[in-house]
């Protein structure tokens, strides 16, 4: 059967991404920093063999047989994802995927050093290859799909989305966001909130976490926890790595990365084992990644229900202080403090920066401002977003993202639009299922099966609408993450 041969084969695919993962992982972790030009080779090396792989002259002839075969309902799924995938590697040549992975290698690997330094200019022209490239790849994809060249990249993370739906939701948040957090800023004017005092050395952290995560149901017999510059969850369902960073006078932000981390890898966790290998078996979207990390760090683990719980590991593992009193805690985790950082960033002013970065991504994607301009635009959106300057504070400003530096233009507007689809499945899964607190209380697995069952069991047997739609019984809508923000903050 050709649909068969097609699933060994992309079961080839996954293992040298598989691969490819892991040496990433790696570059992130613990390579020294020597290796990075000959990982660099190597990534790009890999990147054209899987580029060769969904290349190859065989695979039009077997689509066309296997849509001919008596296929299941969930085959005919995974022949349309594996068509998916084939189709966006032919938009592309294979020396443009090297330059494209050699470039984003460098770039990234100088970043590490660029930023502490705050020097922008020695990022600069890194970054315009990069950003040369990444306009050569949308232009490309863009031809193909019939696109603008924005949008063919928001394709390749969050499949069905466009530009104009985003300027939909964004301009909606944009009408009652900023009132919003001028409101709970005058109501937490006069809270009295307690710092937790450290030092917190970074051994009884990391057992703390790792404590947390067991409790989050994570496998460590399939995952691990490290360090990295910038935290992230990589590898694969089978060996999910996750990473942190931590400060030793500041417990609070380690632990929220942490937990942020844990729900990507859950979702990864969950996912369907016979299809993991396959397309069809891949996570939705990266807006469905994020509802999972979001739901997870947000709607969990920010509730005054967990940090109940939460308290008591703190005081074992740090003693015992005021400012790991419940109700301390909750206050500590909701103050809402327009910053620079992202990564940072409370819950309410969080959407201010990704329409921000979105706005300027955008307009870099489609040629209307160049790399040189990026500062002086960034500045300007902080000001006019969250009343802050970032003017000669590049390293707090415009190099404080990993994302750009390998060209992954298209992502950000993934983390809010998770952050509306978290909100709306936790409304979902308290009409359900009962309040959300008890849940947290008393019965913390069935929180978990809830989303095995509506969203990491599914994968990618759905579109992205339609997944919300079954799992929540309404099509996209901000107005459950508006309802949670007002009642968490203002109630």
């Amino acid at each position: 059967m050709s649909y068969t041969s097609l699933v060994e084969h992309f079961e080839q695919l996954h293992h040298l991404q598989h691969l490819g993962a892991i040496c990433g992982w790696d570059q992130a972790t613990m390579m020294p920093p020597g290796g990075n030009e000959a990982r660099a080779e190597a990534l790009g090396t890999l990147a054209v063999l899987c580029h060769r792989q969904l290349q190859d002259d065989r695979l039009p002839d077997w689509f066309a047989a296997a849509g001919e075969e008596a296929l299941t309902p969930e085959q005919g799924v995974s022949l349309h994802e594996m068509r998916r995938a084939w189709r966006d590697a032919n938009m592309l040549p294979a020396d443009l995927v090297r330059a494209r992975s050699l470039a984003g290698s460098r770039c990234e690997h100088a970043w590490r050093s660029l930023r502490p330094a705050n020097d922008w200019a020695g990022f600069l022209p890194l970054f315009e290859e990069v950003l040369n490239l990444s306009r050569q790849a949308a232009a490309a994809r863009a031809d193909t799909l019939g696109l603008s060249r924005y949008d063919s990249l928001l394709e390749q993370y969050e499949p069905g989305m466009r530009g104009a739906e985003l300027d939909r939701l964004f301009g909606g948040l944009r009408g009652w966001l900023p009132d919003l957090i001028r409101q709970v800023q005058d109501k937490q004017r006069h809270e009295q909130v307690l710092v937790p005092e450290g030092p917190f050395p970074t051994a009884q952290q990391k057992a703390l976490g790792l404590e947390v995560m067991t409790m989050l149901g994570f496998d460590f017999n399939h995952g691990r926890l490290d360090v990295s510059v910038h935290p992230f969850c990589g590898g694969v369902s089978e060996d999910v790595r996750l990473t942190t960073r931590y400060d030793e006078q500041d417990v609070t932000q380690a632990l929220m990365g942490i937990i942020h981390e844990t729900g990507h890898a859950r979702y990864e966790q969950g996912l369907p084992a016979a299809w993991c290998r396959l397309p069809v078996g891949q996570a939705r979207s990266m807006g469905v990644h994020e509802s999972q990390s979001l739901f997870f760090e947000m709607q969990l683990a920010r509730h005054p229900a967990f940090l109940a719980r939460l308290a008591p590991l703190l005081e074992r593992h740090f003693g015992t202080q005021p400012a790991f009193a419940p109700d301390n805690l909750a206050r500590l985790y909701t103050r809402v403090e327009p910053g620079f950082i992202r990564v940072d960033a409370d819950e309410v002013s969080y959407p201010a920066h990704i329409m921000l970065r979105y706005e300027i991504e955008r307009d870099l994607i489609e040629g209307r401002m160049e790399a040189r301009e990026l500062p002086e635009r960034w500045d300007q959106l902080m000001r006019q977003y969250l009343g802050l300057s970032t003017q000669g504070n590049d390293r707090d400003g415009c190099l404080q993202d990993i994302h750009w530096t390998d060209g992954s233009f298209g992502y950000f507007p993934s983390y809010t639009l998770g952050a509306i689809y978290a909100a709306q499945q936790a409304a979902a899964m308290e009409r359900q299922l009962g309040p959300l607190a008890r849940l947290i209380e008393a019965d913390l697995p069935a929180i978990f099966g809830w989303l095995q069952q509506h969203i990491w069991q599914e994968a990618s047997l759905q579109d992205t609408a339609g997944l919300l739609t079954a799992a929540t019984g309404q099509a996209l809508d901000p107005a459950p993450f508006r309802s949670h923000l007002e009642q968490r903050y203002l109630a």
